[in-house]
């Protein structure tokens, strides 16, 4: 079993459990069943679950209804999986912006934990 951890800043904040709290119940449940999913599959996880999007940085694919919502993610050495950030998806076209937010915190993290 993948360990799950919640990416955290320098400062102590953290985006993804921010961003999770945020969410409506029936979103935020559906969340927590397909990080519990990650954490079981890890690696082995597929569309339509999980997608690779760049360098290494996955996005976890949470769907209720019409309400779809993504959280990036990244594997770490000794099967840790670290959630970066996540955004309610309203476009067909994932935002660069929030790619690049989970690129930076990726770098950030490895260059932290080295």
């Amino acid at each position: 079993m993948f360990k799950i951890e919640f990416y955290e800043t320098e400062t102590g904040k953290i985006p993804v459990k921010d961003f999770l709290i945020e969410l409506p119940l029936h979103l935020r449940t559906k969340a927590t069943q397909e990080i519990n999913l990650l954490q079981e599959l890890g690696n082995e996880l597929r569309e339509p679950y999980s997608k690779h999007i760049k360098n290494g940085v996955f996005e976890l694919r949470v769907k209720f209804s019409n309400d779809i919502a993504r959280i990036f993610y990244f594997f770490f050495v000794g099967e840790k999986i670290i959630l970066t950030n996540g955004f309610i998806k309203k476009t067909q076209k994932t935002p660069t912006g929030e790619i690049e937010k989970a690129l930076k915190y990726k770098k950030d993290y490895e260059r932290r934990k080295k």
